[in-house]
């Protein structure tokens, strides 16, 4: 059984917000509150509404959360989510193609 990989989740959500207040995106998102988005950011296990609705708000896959990625895989994620010049969506859309790459090397 796979686990969520919260510290992802968090970083994403991080990083997609910005500079962006946290009521604001609460509002963005759709019904959760900017209380439960700042739970998340610290790590929190959110609900799996509040998950979905996160996955859809970072237009990725909930499985990305969930797979076994290598260490190589994870270390390169942690350097593009540190990424401060590349924009938010360039750098969530490169971990999905590292992570989907490393799934189909895993797979085939």
């Amino acid at each position: 059984m796979s686990a969520l990989n919260i510290s992802l989740l968090s970083d994403m959500v991080k990083t997609r917000r910005g500079a962006k207040g946290l009521r604001d995106t609460a509002k963005e998102i759709g019904e959760i509150s900017a209380s439960t988005l700042s739970r998340i950011e610290q790590g929190k296990v959110p609900d799996v509404d509040t998950f979905m609705k996160l996955c859809d708000w970072l237009q990725v896959s909930a499985d990305t959360f969930f797979n076994n990625t290598s260490q190589k895989a994870v270390q390169v994620n942690a350097h593009l989510r540190a990424e401060k010049e590349l924009p938010p969506n360039t750098v969530n859309a490169l971990i999905k193609l590292i992570n989907l790459a490393e799934i189909k090397s895993n797979t085939g």
